[in-house]
């Protein structure tokens, strides 16, 4: 319909030139404009569109009839305010002598019923300059030079399709739809009410500032309702806000179609519900609320209705008490109140309007034929009235109107040169007899005037002003009655921390308390949980998974679990890292203690051991044993029992290096005696003659030394090139920290334990060839016997220590340390320990020299 009457009004501007024949055939096709409601002549004319009347029939459509006209009923209080709030501004202006001194502004204020249709015929009347008394002729020039308005988005792109032809700047005071800064589709529109693109951000970072993260929308089914619900989910979807449904409704909706979206509302499970409607789809929307009961919801407005004064009373007060929302911010107008209470219907006694204003606001009638209503005198006082007309107590959308009509003054101002003719004391204007259209755009997109309360006003490329608003909050006063209370403010010019500031609030009113609701799709995840997506459903709903072991979250609702650094491990609630256990065998715990305890125990007896040797050290067994061999190879195994301490405790440098390197010599030494003694033993018996026998002492501690200094050679070039150092394992135990000694070089350290096992072979060789030796002191077979058990200790240690976890690879290390040394000590000490202690008589040369008769 609307591209219809773009290309009509394109022939109605191409016939104007060639007659007014043409001019009124055109007219008659379009049908008769629409006539001004209050209009008064001027030198410049300001046109308004407001939506006057709130209720338009429907008229029937037939293929065999005209349609019926249109019919506006119902008055809208505050819209009527609104246009007398143009009026008086412009009154205002001609009072002015530093303002269009020598200029009179006119006015015309049609009627667009909040209708996109009867937008339409308004802005053909304000463009063509025809009304009653001027027939039937259509005008070449637009009869206005600014137009205000219009009271909402749809109607406000009507009129913005039609005028936009003729680059005829429009002022809005109320349309808020984003889609009007599209400075390439609307280059003459502006507005003195900020976009709806920065009130749906704020929206999405008000909900999202008390964790409002599952809420439910409803829109008003036009330009306003439909790009400022969409901008609002875009910018919730950022804030990590989801909604549940999004439910559209028109006041030309059916009943049914209201009580369908009111069905769905109580449904869902969002507790908060934003409510993007004008005025016009609230009150609707509210009535069906009421007959369906619907409360306990926390509402979140627009600018539209969260301060709409006929809302505020004990009819909504279960519904709407405690809404949150959005408005610009207020302000006082110094002499608006009381030209509004002067409004009368003697000022203009033909205005039918002002008649309908008298009648609605005192329920009268100045027809004395309707019967059951009082008889209207014109007498009554406004004073005594408190409507939404009269209430100048939330003064917003008339001081938009107020700002429009002084910013297209100051644009005529500027354009028509006023004060700038030479002359210091000659503040005139130039006047012109023709204003083109884009002279007065181009001068609009320049203004930046402060006004009288000290607000500046000014537009950007796009037409905006800027974007502040305040954040009011239904509460109630003590009275019981309902009052919109300031609780903070949102500033799109300040930096993205600093935009949004909030004061106490108070939220949602329930059975006579306040309480603020709960509305999320999941329960917040706590600390030591993740959020997990849940197939099908919005990010918001989740279920909590708790983190795996090592990794945390230190603050709910966390998306994702960390992992601890590596020596730090999660607690018992996944909240938080902690240092890791750290393990090693310590004296202190029972594995620690008891291995002390066996290493002592053996050096104990060994001391002991050697105190037996030395009290019988001149009796024959003692002589016959070796006894400096003897006393050397207890020395040693004092030292192997010993040695297994330094594997207990804290590894540290220190003891790294000297618990493998003890271990090695000490052993050595120990093979190297054991070794020796074979020998001796051998050659002792297996000889004829004992002076032959070439087992001199020196050349025993030679054989000790040389066997023994070879391995401390193997250690110190161990220490050298690779040492031993303490070592964190955390590869073994995710959950703790081994702490071990590395060894350095496992080339050393098998060098080391190959060369004891040499030694261990050898000996063992040479004892099992001596095994029949004499039957009454048969050393070499002890020693053979002992031999076994060493190798089979540590054959049996080595697939025991690479297996083995953390500090039992210790354990088994010393233990096969004990066990080994324990079975030397043993095998070769307790025969003659015995012979000593209880069988004496035994202990004679004689049977020392022996042989077995077999030999």
């Amino acid at each position: 319909m609307c591209d219809f009457i773009r290309v009509m009004f394109v022939f109605v501007v191409v016939t104007g030139a060639f007659g007014a024949a043409e001019d009124r055939s055109v007219c008659k096709m379009l049908g008769s404009p629409e006539v001004p409601l209050l209009s008064k002549k001027g030198d410049i004319t300001i046109g308004g569109a407001f939506s006057i009347h709130s209720q338009i029939s429907q008229p029937s459509l037939s293929l065999t009839n005209a349609p019926k006209p249109l019919i506006c009923s119902r008055i809208n209080f505050s819209e009527f305010r609104f246009a007398q709030t143009m009026i008086f501004a412009i009154e205002e202006i001609n009072n002015s002598s530093s303002l269009l001194p020598n200029i009179s502004v006119g006015y015309k204020v049609f009627d667009t019923c909040g209708s996109t249709l009867h937008s339409t015929r308004a802005v053909m009347g304000l463009m063509n300059g025809q009304d009653s008394a001027l027939g039937g002729t259509c005008s070449g020039q637009s009869s206005v030079h600014v137009i205000i308005g219009a009271s909402e988005s749809s109607s406000t792109i009507v009129l913005l399709q039609l005028s936009g032809i003729f680059q005829i700047p429009v002022v809005s005071h109320f349309a808020t739809c984003a889609c009007l800064s599209n400075r390439k589709e609307y280059p003459s529109f502006f507005r003195t009410i900020p976009s709806d693109y920065y009130q749906s951000r704020a929206l999405a970072k008000l909900v999202k500032h008390f964790g409002w993260t599952w809420v439910g929308a409803v829109r008003s089914d036009n330009d306003y309702g439909n790009n400022g619900m969409a901008t609002f989910i875009a910018a919730a979807s950022q804030e990590g806000v989801c909604v549940e449904y999004s439910e559209a409704i028109s006041r030309t909706d059916s009943d049914e179609e209201v009580a369908r979206v009111v069905r769905v509302i109580r449904s869902g499970s969002a507790r908060v519900l934003i409510a993007f409607l004008a005025q016009s789809e609230m009150n609707i929307l509210l009535e069906e609320a009421l007959k369906q009961n619907l409360v306990g919801l926390q509402w979140v407005g627009s600018e539209s209705w969260i301060t709409a004064g006929h809302l505020a009373n004990k009819r909504y007060a279960g519904i709407l008490m405690g809404a949150l929302g959005f408005t610009i911010r207020k302000t006082k107008i110094k002499g608006l109140q009381e030209f509004l209470l002067k409004v009368n219907p003697s000022q203009d006694p033909g205005n039918n309007l002002l008649k309908e204003f008298w009648e609605s606001t005192f329920d009268c009638s100045f027809q004395s034929s309707l019967s059951g209503q009082s008889q209207c005198s014109g007498s009554e006082s406004l004073r005594d009235v408190n409507n939404s007309f009269t209430d100048v107590l939330e003064l917003r959308i008339s001081n938009n109107v107020y700002k429009a009509v002084y910013a297209a003054a100051h644009a005529m101002h500027n354009l028509l040169k006023c004060g700038k003719n030479g002359k210091s004391s000659d503040h005139s204007c130039i006047w012109r007899n023709y204003l083109h259209p884009n002279q007065i755009v181009k001068h609009l997109q320049d203004v930046n005037f402060t006004l009288q309360s000290g607000e500046k006003v000014y537009f950007d490329e796009n037409g905006d002003p800027a974007a502040a608003y305040e954040l009011v909050n239904w509460q109630t006063n003590q009275a019981g009655d309902a009052v919109f209370v300031t609780v903070g403010s949102y500033d799109a010019s300040l930096p993205n921390g600093r935009q949004f500031t909030m004061q106490g609030i108070n939220i949602t009113w329930v059975n006579g308390s306040l309480k603020r609701p709960l509305s999320v799709c999941s329960e917040s995840c706590p600390t030591g949980f993740r959020q997990a997506m849940i197939k099908g459903k919005p990010i918001c709903c989740f279920s909590c998974i708790a983190c795996a072991a090592g990794e945390i979250s230190n603050s709910s609702n966390s998306a994702e679990c960390s992992r601890c650094a590596l020596e730090f491990w999660s607690n018992e609630n996944h909240s938080q890292c902690i240092p890791k256990v750290i393990e090693f065998l310590s004296f202190g715990e029972t594995m620690g203690a008891l291995l002390t305890a066996f290493s002592l125990l053996g050096a104990s007896l060994t001391l002991a051991v050697s105190c037996v040797f030395f009290r019988f050290r001149h009796t024959p067994l003692v002589k016959a044993s070796n006894s400096e061999l003897s006393f050397l190879l207890l020395f040693s195994l004092t030292l192997c029992f010993l040695c297994a301490l330094t594997f207990i405790g804290q590894p540290t440098e220190w003891s790294c290096m000297l618990r493998h390197t003890a271990f090695g010599i000490t052993f050595a030494l120990c093979m190297s005696c054991i070794l020796a003694k074979t020998i001796v033993v051998v050659r002792a018996f297996k000889t004829t003659k004992p002076t032959n026998a070439q087992c001199s002492a020196p050349l025993q501690r030679t054989s000790v030394f040389s066997c023994t200094l070879l391995q401390v050679l193997v250690c110190v070039l161990w220490l050298t090139i690779a040492p031993p150092f303490p070592y964190k394992n955390t590869a073994h135990a995710t959950e703790r920290i081994i702490l071990e000694c590395d060894l350095g070089s496992p080339v050393g350290f098998w060098a080391v334990l190959g060369y004891i096992g040499l030694l261990a072979s050898l000996c063992f060789v040479l004892a099992f060839l001596a095994r029949k030796l004499p039957d009454n002191f048969n050393e070499a077979k002890f020693i053979t016997f002992s031999m076994l058990i060493f190798c089979a200790v540590w054959i049996t240690f080595i697939p025991a220590y690479v297996s083995s976890p953390g500090k039992f690879t210790v354990a088994v290390e010393i233990f096969a340390i004990l066990a080994s040394t324990f079975g030397l000590f043993f095998c070769i000490f307790a025969p003659k320990c015995y012979i000593l202690l209880v069988k004496p008589e035994r202990n004679t040369k004689k049977l020392m020299m022996e042989r077995n008769l077999s030999n």
